[in-house]
């Protein structure tokens, strides 16, 4: 009960869908930083991704859900995918994949943490009026407009940067033949 009012049925969906997908995201994120194989860390990465097309979905942003699944989950997490399964040296068993300043990273992880927090607390964030809330489709017209006009190269680039990464992976996990 809120105020004393009976929250809706569809209320306390999303509720429990919230708190499923904040459970998939933060657990895959902690697997990240927690796993001790490098691919495994991938895999997490994969599912907190995934948390992340979920939010969208909740939050009926279809097109980002969409984008988020394609570009995220479909090709960035599959060619880190690649690039540890070509990478000969991070697959063996008995390889170490920590460092000794582990510390050091998560003193830097808190002090970002609470220079975020502080920030995020003094902003006075604007809310949407009702008209921009019953209009999603002009922001998403205006999105795809851009994209195909002044941001064309700049993602075409980025895609060629991508696949000469892949390409060079591939080149330095390839055995040479002699």
């Amino acid at each position: 009960l809120t105020g004393g009012l009976p929250m809706a049925v569809d209320q306390v969906v999303q509720i429990v869908v919230f708190a499923v997908l904040t459970a998939i995201t933060l657990g895959g994120g902690l697997g990240v930083v927690t796993s001790r194989n490098l691919f495994h860390a991938a895999l997490f990465l994969i599912l907190s991704l995934a948390g992340v097309v979920g939010y969208y979905v909740l939050l009926d942003a279809g097109f980002l859900a969409a984008l988020q699944l394609l570009v995220y989950i479909g090709a960035i997490s599959i060619l880190i995918l690649f690039s540890i399964m070509l990478t000969r040296g991070l697959m063996m068993p008995g390889q170490t994949q920590r460092t000794d300043q582990w510390w050091v990273a998560g003193l830097v992880v808190v002090l970002i943490f609470v220079v975020l927090a502080v920030a995020l607390s003094q902003v006075a964030w604007p809310v949407a009026g009702e008209e921009a809330l019953a209009a999603p489709n002009v922001a998403i017209s205006q999105l795809g407009q851009a994209l195909v006009g002044p941001y064309a190269i700049p993602f075409e680039v980025i895609s060629v940067v991508l696949l000469v990464a892949l390409v060079g992976a591939i080149v330095l996990a390839r055995e040479t033949m002699e």
